[in-house]
């Protein structure tokens, strides 16, 4: 199947062709003419999978043969970056083709000044992080009552990020007749209520799910002491060397600490966290993005957005919380086509909480254990297939396991 047999008009298949649009993902050719047909749609897609471009496409199709207007909500200010850097490609492609489409990109962390200066006149496709739009709303620099499509972009991880609040009240100033377009690469119980709540009879679109459009990820699970994680990090750069590496850890202090252990040993790695300023998190990204900088020590809130081209590694130094972050942060690499791989670095008190992750996922992976760096706490945990995916409620003993877990990795 190509483009051109989805409905789009000459002027977006043009730009799409010009942007290297060949082929139409999964997603991408269901979304897409349902979206063109005004529908609501609620899609399940994993990072990667050219979900972005499976809403942006059509909704520039909308905005070249009609007056229409899209807000846009991310969780992060690197996600509406990405997203906006997308768009303003397909706007250049376009060029003269069509009339002037206007593009907005805010986020917080920044002057909201300059932003307010670029919204003047209004957008046509406005990116937004939920706080930085409230803001620009209540200093009448936005009219929320011009958008008739919205799109909740990763809506697991804005209500994950306690978002919930804001999106309920950006929501009640939107006008009540608009289409709705949610993308999730998960779906709890609260992402599902939310989307029961804004949806309207929505065209579904499960792509995650099925074993051809999971992206190339090679998983794997090193068991290690906790006290010896750093070696065998290190280890595992030097021995990728020259390869990029994205490290997930559990604090702002973890990614510091980490990033200057690491910097120490000879290897060249920055933290990146929340509390960063734009034009820090700005020159960190490129470094990496260049490959002057091998390795990026993140946290959750700070790495969600990532989006580099090609990123062969991942690694869990400390555990995500839950399955979900799981899920997210190892979409960091396989993306677009590409093949990567992930590591978790399992010890003896973090193996229950692991077990809980691989159960929900419906997963098992082999405990690697690294010559010379074998655990002297205790042997090697035996991996057990236990049939499928535990119940949604953990047991006591498990939330009792869960907790020691995340205090071993809070104590590091």
């Amino acid at each position: 199947m190509s483009f051109s047999a989805l409905g789009l008009s000459p002027a977006v298949l043009l730009a799409a062709s010009k942007k290297s649009y060949i082929t139409p993902t999964p997603v991408q050719a269901e979304v897409i003419p349902a979206v063109l047909w005004g529908e609501d749609i609620l899609a399940q897609a994993q990072t990667g999978s050219g979900k972005t471009a499976a809403y942006v496409l059509p909704l520039l199709h909308l905005m070249t043969t009609d007056s229409s207007k899209a807000l846009i909500l991310v969780p992060t200010r690197e996600l509406a970056v990405q997203v906006g850097n997308e768009i303003k490609g397909l706007l250049a492609a376009l060029g003269k083709m069509t009339r002037p489409i206007k593009l907005g990109t805010v986020f917080g962390g920044v002057a909201i000044n300059p932003q307010m200066m670029q919204l003047r006149g209004g957008a046509d496709v406005l990116v937004a992080t939920p706080g930085r739009l409230l803001d620009l709303i209540d200093k009448n620099a936005v009219r929320p009552e011009f958008f008739n499509t919205l799109v909740l972009d990763e809506a697991d991880r804005l209500l994950d990020m306690g978002f919930a609040a804001e999106i309920n009240r950006i929501l009640a100033l939107l006008p009540a007749k608009r289409q709705s377009l949610f993308f999730s690469a998960t779906f709890p119980d609260d992402v599902n209520a939310l989307a029961t709540g804004i949806l309207n009879n929505p065209t579904r679109v499960m792509i995650a799910s099925t074993e051809t459009t999971q992206p190339d990820i090679l998983q794997r699970a090193v068991f290690v002491d906790a006290g010896r994680r750093a070696d065998v990090l290190a280890h595992l750069i030097k021995e990728n060397a020259g390869q990029r590496m994205l490290v997930f850890v559990a604090s702002k202090h973890g990614s510091e600490q980490l990033a200057n252990t690491l910097y120490a040993k000879g290897i060249n790695a920055a933290p990146f966290h929340g509390e960063f300023s734009q034009g820090r998190r700005n020159q960190v990204l490129a470094e990496f993005k260049s490959g002057s900088l091998q390795v990026v020590v993140a946290t959750d809130l700070a790495g969600r957005g990532i989006d580099i081209d090609g990123l062969p590694f991942v690694v869990n130094y400390d555990l995500p919380r839950s399955p979900v972050d799981y899920t997210h942060r190892i979409g960091r690499t396989g993306r677009n086509g590409a093949s990567g791989t992930a590591i978790s670095l399992i010890s003896a008190a973090t193996e229950a909480h692991f077990r809980l992750i691989e159960n929900r996922l419906n997963i098992r992976l082999n405990r690697e254990v690294l010559a010379g760096f074998e655990a002297r706490l205790t042997s090697m945990p035996a991996v057990v297939n236990t049939g499928g995916v535990k119940g949604v409620r953990m047991s006591k003993k498990d939330k009792l396991r869960a907790a020691a877990a995340r205090a071993e990795q809070e104590n590091q």
